[in-house]
């Protein structure tokens, strides 16, 4: 829940030779300075609550999950398909990717949601976006630092379940040089930088999804309210995906192309469904936060 601390954090970035009613000293060198303090206090605030930090460590969890299941599980009741789930016993590199794979359709729009949610409308449910104004932080620079706190907290959640991936497949299973999905092999390093990628094409599809989230969050004053409806907005896109007879709406839905992720990994890469789902993610992201400035910039803020 966003604190009073807020406050003198935003004082502090606004900096001292802040005024009401002079928007050109913004242009000042201090301007960037001032942004950047600003940012580390969200950070700070996103970092410092609790739940937050509980919803981290759920994100991690689950390849550990995944990786304990695997490995208490019958290796012959897996199949021969070439799922990353199925590769597992042979390479501990592909829990990593499989808990990206799960995760992207649930838990990560969650954190994201919930980062959404207090975003604009949990600083205006406790009274401290008013306050925020008025320190002063204008309205772009607010959604501009609510905005990209966002996308950073998504990245290290994305990078997280990565990492533990990682860890918890090298401990139960080693790491070796990875097969890709067209039969060629790779060396563990270029591996590292083919999940280095995924990694990044997920954390490109979430920040998307966070500009959806920002705009969901400008629309009103109880946190909760927003984070249910970026959950349902996200769940309901990945169900309508799912639907073959809605195949014409497909290409506008954000998730059509987030599970391309797995084009990562063959040998070359496939690169058509990675555009278009990065393309996808870029217009949701310019729509959405246009939509955000303009609610934002023409909100009355009474709290």
């Amino acid at each position: 829940m966003p604190t009073t601390d807020a406050l003198p954090a935003a004082a502090d970035a606004a900096g001292p030779s802040s005024a009401v009613g002079h928007p050109e000293r913004e242009a000042r060198p201090g301007a960037a300075g001032a942004w950047l303090r600003f940012l580390r206090s969200e950070l700070r605030l996103i970092l410092g609550r609790r739940r937050n930090q509980v919803g981290l460590a759920v994100l991690a969890v689950v390849p550990v999950v995944i990786a304990i299941a695997v490995k208490v599980a019958d290796p012959a009741s897996g199949g021969a398909d070439s799922s990353f789930l199925s590769q597992i016993t042979g390479n501990g590199f592909f829990v990593a990717l499989a808990a990206l794979a799960l995760e992207i359709g649930l838990f990560l729009p969650l954190a994201v949601a919930v980062l959404a949610g207090d975003a604009v409308a949990g600083e205006a449910n406790v009274g401290t976006l008013r306050g925020l104004l008025v320190v002063p932080v204008t309205r772009g620079r607010l959604l501009a630092v609510k905005y990209v706190a966002l996308v950073l907290g998504a990245l290290l959640g994305v990078v997280l379940v990565a990492v533990v991936g990682l860890v918890a497949g090298a401990v139960l299973f080693g790491l070796h040089p990875v097969v890709t999905l067209s039969g060629t092999t790779l060396g563990l390093g270029a591996g590292l930088v083919r999940l280095a990628l995924v990694v990044l094409y997920v954390t490109a599809y979430l920040a998307a999804l966070g500009a959806l989230g920002l705009f969901v969050s400008t629309l009103t004053e109880q946190p909760m309210g927003a984070t249910v409806g970026v959950i349902i907005l996200s769940t309901a896109m990945w169900i309508l995906d799912s639907i073959e007879q809605l195949s014409w709406l497909h290409p506008w839905l954000l998730v059509d192309h987030q599970l391309a992720l797995i084009d990562l990994l063959r040998d070359p890469v496939y690169t058509h469904d990675l555009s278009l789902g990065l393309l996808t993610d870029l217009a949701y992201a310019v729509v959405f936060l246009a939509a955000a400035w303009a609610r934002f910039a023409s909100k009355d803020v009474t709290s």
